[in-house]
């Protein structure tokens, strides 16, 4: 239990840190300052640690970000939140980048190879054209091996992406990781087997990849 809280309590002041508001039992969701919930690249709303179906219920984006799992009578009636004016506050700008993990690390490793530091190079220099708020970097695997340790590998390459750019200047209340392990392929049932052949390897390179989002600003 102890231990559950002070997660709880380490992800709400890396939120608040960088300028996101989650409060326990009010907001389950990444808000950012507009109070606009941050959502991916695929355009899923980004859960705080106090995310539960029940949460989420309660919390005024729920039917917008989660609305099949939260009960219809709930939802009913509820239209989505209002966007801010544009006038309000400036234009948010944002960028998402997929690197094959493949290009970043050997495979089933979690260093960073020097072509992979070159191209975290390149998106170290497109955060600094930013009033930055933060960047999100989740790292994914193949369906390869065990799903614990496929989740550990990938929260291990989205640390090492984290490291090196706050090595590059950035700063860590600024990077936001998190691992998907084997959970979001995006291959499909295109790759066929379970044997470690090299084919099937190169079939499920597209799942080995660390998804990046920049958010914030034009200067």
């Amino acid at each position: 239990m102890l231990k559950n809280i002070a997660k709880k309590t380490l992800a709400a002041a890396l939120l608040a840190s960088v300028g996101f508001a989650a409060v326990a039992q009010e907001r389950v969701y990444v808000i950012d300052q507009r109070d606009v919930v941050a959502k991916s690249g695929f355009d899923l709303c980004w859960r705080t640690g106090y995310w539960t179906p029940a949460a989420a219920a309660a919390d005024k984006a729920g039917c917008e970000c989660d609305k099949d799992l939260i009960p219809a009578d709930v939802c009913a009636g509820k239209a989505a939140p209002a966007a801010a004016p544009a006038a309000a506050a400036p234009k948010p700008a944002g960028e998402k980048i997929t690197i094959a993990a493949d290009a970043l690390f050997d495979f089933d490793k979690a260093v960073l190879r020097p072509e992979g530091q070159a191209k975290l190079d390149e998106l170290a220099s497109k955060a600094g054209q930013l009033n930055l708020e933060v960047i999100l970097a989740v790292g994914h695997t193949d369906r390869l091996g065990g799903a614990a340790y496929n989740q550990k590998l990938s929260e291990k390459r989205a640390a090492a992406v984290k490291e090196y750019l706050v090595a590059k200047g950035i700063e860590a209340n600024r990077v936001y990781t998190e691992g998907k392990g084997k959970s979001q392929p995006v291959t499909g049932d295109t790759c066929k087997g379970n044997k470690k052949t090299k084919a099937l390897i190169d079939c499920l390179q597209p799942d080995r990849r660390v998804d990046i989002e920049l958010i914030g600003t034009n200067k």
